[in-house]
Protein backbone atom coordinates (compact mmCIF):
# COMPACT_ATOMS: atom_id res chain seq x y z
CA UNK A 1 0.00 0.00 0.00
CA UNK A 2 3.06 2.21 -0.77
CA UNK A 3 1.50 4.32 -4.03
CA UNK A 4 -0.75 7.07 -3.51
CA UNK A 5 -4.46 6.25 -2.65
CA UNK A 6 -7.37 8.22 -1.19
CA UNK A 7 -7.38 8.00 2.93
CA UNK A 8 -9.71 8.60 4.88
CA UNK A 9 -9.10 9.62 8.88
CA UNK A 10 -11.99 10.75 10.97
CA UNK A 11 -11.48 14.10 13.16
CA UNK A 12 -8.89 15.25 11.23
CA UNK A 13 -9.30 18.57 12.39
CA UNK A 14 -8.88 17.57 15.38
CA UNK A 15 -6.14 15.82 17.91
CA UNK A 16 -4.77 12.29 17.26
CA UNK A 17 -6.71 12.72 13.44
CA UNK A 18 -4.38 15.57 12.58
CA UNK A 19 -0.99 13.70 13.14
CA UNK A 20 -2.18 10.99 11.08
CA UNK A 21 -3.55 13.49 8.57
CA UNK A 22 -0.14 14.94 8.44
CA UNK A 23 2.53 12.29 8.15
CA UNK A 24 -0.33 10.72 5.22
CA UNK A 25 0.10 13.89 3.24
CA UNK A 26 3.71 13.96 4.26
CA UNK A 27 3.45 10.40 1.85
CA UNK A 28 1.68 12.07 -0.93
CA UNK A 29 -1.30 10.37 -0.16
CA UNK A 30 -5.05 11.79 -1.16
CA UNK A 31 -6.41 12.24 2.60
CA UNK A 32 -10.18 13.22 3.33
CA UNK A 33 -11.63 13.67 6.76
CA UNK A 34 -14.78 12.50 8.24
CA UNK A 35 -16.46 14.72 10.79
CA UNK A 36 -19.39 16.17 12.95
CA UNK A 37 -16.76 19.67 12.94
CA UNK A 38 -17.13 20.21 9.12
CA UNK A 39 -16.72 24.10 9.34
CA UNK A 40 -13.47 23.83 12.42
CA UNK A 41 -10.93 25.78 10.81
CA UNK A 42 -8.97 24.05 8.93
CA UNK A 43 -5.44 23.09 8.80
CA UNK A 44 -4.92 21.48 5.97
CA UNK A 45 -6.34 23.91 3.49
CA UNK A 46 -7.33 22.34 0.50
CA UNK A 47 -5.42 19.28 1.04
CA UNK A 48 -8.12 17.47 3.24
CA UNK A 49 -11.41 17.51 2.29
CA UNK A 50 -14.43 17.37 4.80
CA UNK A 51 -17.66 15.44 4.74
CA UNK A 52 -19.92 14.38 7.25
CA UNK A 53 -19.90 11.90 9.29
CA UNK A 54 -23.94 11.30 8.04
CA UNK A 55 -24.78 8.06 10.77
CA UNK A 56 -28.48 8.76 10.60
CA UNK A 57 -27.97 8.48 6.73
CA UNK A 58 -25.86 5.75 5.96
CA UNK A 59 -26.15 5.92 2.35
CA UNK A 60 -25.07 9.41 2.18
CA UNK A 61 -21.74 7.92 4.53
CA UNK A 62 -21.09 4.89 2.12
CA UNK A 63 -21.19 7.19 -0.71
CA UNK A 64 -18.05 9.53 0.96
CA UNK A 65 -16.21 6.15 1.40
CA UNK A 66 -16.02 5.25 -1.82
CA UNK A 67 -12.83 4.50 -3.34
CA UNK A 68 -11.04 4.72 -0.01
CA UNK A 69 -8.31 2.71 0.98
CA UNK A 70 -7.52 2.66 4.31
CA UNK A 71 -9.51 4.39 7.12
CA UNK A 72 -8.58 5.54 10.10
CA UNK A 73 -11.23 5.90 13.28
CA UNK A 74 -10.42 7.95 15.70
CA UNK A 75 -13.92 8.72 16.69
CA UNK A 76 -14.91 8.30 20.30
CA UNK A 77 -16.46 10.21 23.22
CA UNK A 78 -14.70 10.29 26.53
CA UNK A 79 -17.91 10.57 28.79
CA UNK A 80 -21.50 10.40 28.63
CA UNK A 81 -23.62 13.73 28.14
CA UNK A 82 -26.65 15.47 27.31
CA UNK A 83 -26.13 15.86 23.94
CA UNK A 84 -23.55 12.98 23.38
CA UNK A 85 -23.04 9.10 24.82
CA UNK A 86 -20.92 6.48 24.75
CA UNK A 87 -23.39 4.03 23.87
CA UNK A 88 -24.07 6.17 20.76
CA UNK A 89 -20.57 6.31 19.87
CA UNK A 90 -20.53 2.36 19.92
CA UNK A 91 -23.67 2.45 17.38
CA UNK A 92 -22.26 5.18 15.12
CA UNK A 93 -18.74 3.65 14.54
CA UNK A 94 -20.31 -0.01 13.87
CA UNK A 95 -22.30 2.21 10.65
CA UNK A 96 -19.18 3.45 10.21
CA UNK A 97 -17.43 -0.12 9.92
CA UNK A 98 -20.45 -1.23 8.07
CA UNK A 99 -20.41 1.39 5.63
CA UNK A 100 -16.57 0.76 4.59
CA UNK A 101 -17.19 -2.77 4.00
CA UNK A 102 -20.07 -1.86 2.11
CA UNK A 103 -17.54 -0.25 -0.35
CA UNK A 104 -14.56 -2.14 -0.20
CA UNK A 105 -12.31 -0.38 2.01
CA UNK A 106 -8.99 -2.17 1.85
CA UNK A 107 -8.41 -1.40 5.63
CA UNK A 108 -9.41 0.00 8.62
CA UNK A 109 -7.01 1.14 11.60
CA UNK A 110 -8.87 1.76 14.26
CA UNK A 111 -7.86 3.55 17.80
CA UNK A 112 -9.20 1.68 20.59
CA UNK A 113 -7.88 1.52 24.45
CA UNK A 114 -5.69 -0.59 26.64
CA UNK A 115 -7.74 -3.52 28.53
CA UNK A 116 -11.05 -3.32 26.57
CA UNK A 117 -13.61 -6.36 27.71
CA UNK A 118 -17.31 -6.17 26.97
CA UNK A 119 -17.51 -7.84 30.72
CA UNK A 120 -16.41 -3.97 31.90
CA UNK A 121 -19.36 -2.07 33.82
CA UNK A 122 -17.07 0.59 32.41
CA UNK A 123 -18.81 2.02 29.30
CA UNK A 124 -15.86 3.23 28.16
CA UNK A 125 -14.11 -0.08 28.06
CA UNK A 126 -17.06 -2.22 26.85
CA UNK A 127 -17.24 0.09 24.08
CA UNK A 128 -14.21 -0.16 23.10
CA UNK A 129 -14.16 -3.91 23.30
CA UNK A 130 -17.59 -3.91 21.14
CA UNK A 131 -16.00 -1.63 18.43
CA UNK A 132 -13.24 -4.40 18.52
CA UNK A 133 -15.65 -7.17 18.12
CA UNK A 134 -17.80 -5.39 15.35
CA UNK A 135 -14.94 -4.64 13.62
CA UNK A 136 -13.30 -7.87 13.02
CA UNK A 137 -16.84 -9.36 11.91
CA UNK A 138 -16.84 -6.79 8.99
CA UNK A 139 -14.26 -9.33 7.76
CA UNK A 140 -12.21 -6.66 6.27
CA UNK A 141 -8.42 -5.84 7.02
CA UNK A 142 -7.83 -4.07 10.44
CA UNK A 143 -5.36 -3.09 12.47
CA UNK A 144 -6.55 -2.19 16.26
CA UNK A 145 -4.41 -0.20 18.35
CA UNK A 146 -4.49 0.45 22.01
CA UNK A 147 -3.48 3.45 23.76
CA UNK A 148 -3.22 4.09 27.33
CA UNK A 149 -2.74 8.71 27.50
CA UNK A 150 -2.13 10.42 24.65
CA UNK A 151 0.05 13.83 25.04
CA UNK A 152 1.02 16.82 22.49
CA UNK A 153 0.70 20.10 21.88
CA UNK A 154 -3.42 19.80 22.01
CA UNK A 155 -3.76 17.52 25.29
CA UNK A 156 -5.94 17.88 27.71
CA UNK A 157 -5.15 15.17 30.69
CA UNK A 158 -1.35 16.07 30.93
CA UNK A 159 -2.42 19.83 30.36
CA UNK A 160 -4.92 19.91 32.87
CA UNK A 161 -2.59 18.19 35.85
CA UNK A 162 0.08 21.27 35.22
CA UNK A 163 -3.04 23.98 35.33
CA UNK A 164 -4.30 22.71 38.88
CA UNK A 165 -0.64 22.85 39.69
CA UNK A 166 0.04 26.05 38.57
CA UNK A 167 -3.52 27.35 39.89
CA UNK A 168 -3.65 25.41 43.54
CA UNK A 169 -1.44 25.05 46.92
CA UNK A 170 -1.61 21.59 46.83
CA UNK A 171 -2.82 18.43 44.43
CA UNK A 172 -4.99 15.54 45.54
CA UNK A 173 -4.47 12.08 44.14
CA UNK A 174 -7.19 9.36 43.97
CA UNK A 175 -6.47 6.98 46.74
CA UNK A 176 -2.53 5.94 47.30
CA UNK A 177 -2.08 7.41 43.95
CA UNK A 178 0.50 4.33 43.00
CA UNK A 179 -1.71 2.67 39.86
CA UNK A 180 0.55 3.36 36.81
CA UNK A 181 0.05 4.35 33.65
CA UNK A 182 2.41 4.72 30.03
CA UNK A 183 1.51 8.03 28.12
CA UNK A 184 1.87 8.08 24.49
CA UNK A 185 3.35 10.97 22.20
CA UNK A 186 0.38 12.08 19.31
CA UNK A 187 2.42 11.72 16.69
CA UNK A 188 3.91 8.39 17.73
CA UNK A 189 0.79 7.23 17.69
CA UNK A 190 0.04 8.49 13.93
CA UNK A 191 3.45 7.31 13.24
CA UNK A 192 2.16 3.72 14.15
CA UNK A 193 -1.63 3.79 12.74
CA UNK A 194 0.29 5.39 8.99
CA UNK A 195 2.67 2.10 9.37
CA UNK A 196 0.18 -0.42 9.82
CA UNK A 197 -2.03 1.30 7.55
CA UNK A 198 0.26 0.00 5.00
CA UNK A 199 0.51 -3.35 6.20
CA UNK A 200 -2.30 -6.47 5.03
CA UNK A 201 -2.20 -8.85 7.93
CA UNK A 202 -4.22 -8.06 11.23
CA UNK A 203 -2.88 -6.95 14.09
CA UNK A 204 -3.77 -5.45 17.78
CA UNK A 205 -1.06 -3.44 19.42
CA UNK A 206 -0.41 -1.90 22.95
CA UNK A 207 0.35 1.85 21.79
CA UNK A 208 2.39 2.61 24.95
CA UNK A 209 5.33 5.23 25.42
CA UNK A 210 9.01 4.32 26.72
CA UNK A 211 8.07 5.57 30.42
CA UNK A 212 5.85 4.38 33.19
CA UNK A 213 4.60 6.45 35.93
CA UNK A 214 2.59 6.18 38.74
CA UNK A 215 0.06 8.50 38.72
CA UNK A 216 1.51 9.97 41.88
CA UNK A 217 5.18 10.29 39.63
CA UNK A 218 3.51 11.68 36.99
CA UNK A 219 1.98 14.61 38.96
CA UNK A 220 5.52 15.13 40.81
CA UNK A 221 7.79 14.43 37.78
CA UNK A 222 4.71 17.55 35.83
CA UNK A 223 5.18 19.63 39.07
CA UNK A 224 9.23 19.80 39.20
CA UNK A 225 9.77 20.24 35.61
CA UNK A 226 7.75 22.84 35.25
CA UNK A 227 8.65 24.55 38.43
CA UNK A 228 5.53 24.03 40.42
CA UNK A 229 6.13 21.08 43.27
CA UNK A 230 3.31 20.99 45.31
CA UNK A 231 2.37 19.10 48.44
CA UNK A 232 -0.11 15.70 47.28
CA UNK A 233 -2.66 14.61 49.25
CA UNK A 234 -3.76 11.13 49.50
CA UNK A 235 -7.45 11.03 49.62
CA UNK A 236 -10.69 8.59 48.65
CA UNK A 237 -11.47 8.49 45.49
CA UNK A 238 -15.12 9.91 46.38
CA UNK A 239 -13.79 13.05 47.59
CA UNK A 240 -11.34 13.29 44.49
CA UNK A 241 -14.28 13.19 42.10
CA UNK A 242 -16.28 15.70 44.00
CA UNK A 243 -13.34 17.86 44.39
CA UNK A 244 -13.78 17.70 40.49
CA UNK A 245 -16.69 18.39 40.34
CA UNK A 246 -16.51 21.66 41.81
CA UNK A 247 -13.18 22.51 39.57
CA UNK A 248 -15.73 21.02 36.56
CA UNK A 249 -18.10 24.03 37.23
CA UNK A 250 -15.70 26.61 37.84
CA UNK A 251 -14.42 25.67 34.53
CA UNK A 252 -17.63 24.59 33.05
CA UNK A 253 -16.09 21.56 31.73
CA UNK A 254 -16.06 17.81 32.94
CA UNK A 255 -12.66 17.39 34.62
CA UNK A 256 -12.86 13.57 35.19
CA UNK A 257 -15.49 11.24 35.53
CA UNK A 258 -16.41 8.63 38.30
CA UNK A 259 -15.64 6.02 35.49
CA UNK A 260 -11.81 7.59 34.52
CA UNK A 261 -11.45 7.13 38.23
CA UNK A 262 -11.90 3.51 38.68
CA UNK A 263 -10.18 2.80 35.12
CA UNK A 264 -7.43 4.34 36.04
CA UNK A 265 -7.28 3.11 40.00
CA UNK A 266 -7.87 -0.34 38.44
CA UNK A 267 -4.78 -0.03 36.29
CA UNK A 268 -6.41 0.02 32.87
CA UNK A 269 -4.42 2.39 31.45
CA UNK A 270 -1.20 -0.10 31.95
CA UNK A 271 -0.12 -3.63 30.35
CA UNK A 272 3.17 -5.33 30.79
CA UNK A 273 4.85 -4.81 26.95
CA UNK A 274 7.43 -3.35 25.51
CA UNK A 275 6.54 0.34 24.45
CA UNK A 276 5.93 1.16 20.28
CA UNK A 277 6.52 5.00 21.23
CA UNK A 278 9.52 6.29 21.16
CA UNK A 279 9.08 9.83 22.26
CA UNK A 280 9.41 10.12 26.64
CA UNK A 281 7.01 12.49 28.58
CA UNK A 282 9.42 13.82 30.38
CA UNK A 283 11.74 15.48 27.07
CA UNK A 284 8.45 16.09 26.10
CA UNK A 285 7.19 18.48 29.42
CA UNK A 286 10.87 20.29 29.68
CA UNK A 287 10.50 21.61 25.87
CA UNK A 288 7.06 22.92 26.66
CA UNK A 289 7.47 23.71 30.33
CA UNK A 290 6.97 27.31 29.87
CA UNK A 291 3.59 27.17 27.95
CA UNK A 292 2.27 23.79 30.05
CA UNK A 293 -1.24 24.14 32.24
CA UNK A 294 -0.83 28.05 31.31
CA UNK A 295 -4.53 27.75 30.12
CA UNK A 296 -7.44 25.11 30.79
CA UNK A 297 -8.07 22.86 27.98
CA UNK A 298 -12.06 21.53 28.20
CA UNK A 299 -13.19 19.02 26.41
CA UNK A 300 -16.67 20.33 26.49
CA UNK A 301 -15.87 23.64 24.57
CA UNK A 302 -14.07 21.25 21.80
CA UNK A 303 -17.57 19.20 21.81
CA UNK A 304 -19.77 22.53 22.07
CA UNK A 305 -17.65 24.96 19.30
CA UNK A 306 -17.62 23.16 16.02
CA UNK A 307 -15.35 26.03 14.83
CA UNK A 308 -13.31 26.45 17.45
CA UNK A 309 -9.43 25.27 16.40
CA UNK A 310 -7.99 22.94 19.17
CA UNK A 311 -5.79 24.96 21.20
CA UNK A 312 -2.20 23.60 20.96
CA UNK A 313 -0.72 24.10 24.54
Amino acid sequence: MSEQQTHAVTGAYGYSGKYIAQRLLDKRHHVITLTNSIYRNNPFGERVQAHAFNFDNPDKLTQSLKGVSVLYNTYWVRFNYKTFTQADAVRNAITLFNAARKVGVGKIVHISITNPSEDSHLGYFSGKAKLEKALKETGLSYSILRPTVLFGKEDILINNIAWILRKFPIFAVFGDGQYRLQPIYVDDLAKLAVEHGEKKENSIINAIGPETFTYRELVQTIGKIIGKRRPILSIPPMLSYIAGRVISKLVNDVLVTREEIEGLMSELLFVDTPPTGKTRLTDWIRKHAESLGRQYTSELARRIDREMQYKSN
